[in-house]
């Protein structure tokens, strides 16, 4: 098979896939019908849960026992809940905080 054939189809496979990830909720719990309790608790959890996980995630690999401490790390964290308590725009808050630590990082640290 052609590579340009073989790289169109899988393309398209992982756009048909998307697409029906994207629609699946739509179809399963439509308009107007009343949704599972289960469905409702874990929309109102897992935000807050993934929320969690990232920043476990994020803080794994931080050395506090050698330099530079975990000071770049902390000092970002604390510009990002700075900034959203001030402002309230995630986006805004997170790019934040990815600039403020890469230049701490590659300047400072």
């Amino acid at each position: 098979m052609n590579i340009n054939i073989h790289a169109l189809l899988q393309v398209l496979v992982m756009a048909a896939v998307i697409a029906f990830t994207r629609f699946l909720p739509f179809l399963a719990f439509p308009e107007g019908r009343k949704r599972p309790r289960v469905i409702t608790y874990l929309g109102s959890v897992l935000p807050y849960a993934i929320i969690g996980m990232l920043v476990v995630y994020c803080f794994k690999g931080v050395s506090v026992v050698s330099c530079p401490y975990g000071l770049p790390e902390l000092i970002a964290a604390a510009f990002v809940v700075g900034m959203h308590v001030w402002l309230r725009n995630t986006l805004i808050s997170v790019f934040g905080g990815v600039a403020v630590y890469m230049a701490l990082v590659q300047l400072v640290f």
